[in-house]
């Protein structure tokens, strides 16, 4: 049985996000972590909020984490 995708790119996009993300935060000798996922920040975010917005997310799940150093961070059109 065959099934064909109906999506249009457009549609595809907007079910992932229009964004990927990665953060990386770390307890300097005791513990780090990664996340990643994808986002559509609402009109007129800028980097820096979408940042702000994805950590506190992120430190939502894991207070111990909430002092954490940031190692990495990267926000990408989610496109190829």
């Amino acid at each position: 049985m065959t099934t064909q995708n109906t999506q249009t790119p457009a549609l595809a996009l907007a079910a992932q996000g229009s964004h990927f993300w990665v953060l990386t935060l770390e307890l300097p000798g005791r513990a780090a972590m990664t996340q990643s996922g994808a986002y559509t920040p609402p009109a007129g975010m800028t980097r820096n909020d979408v940042y702000l917005a994805l950590r506190q997310h992120v430190t939502a799940d894991h207070p111990e984490m909430a002092r954490a150093t940031t190692m990495f961070f990267a926000l990408e059109p989610n496109q190829l």
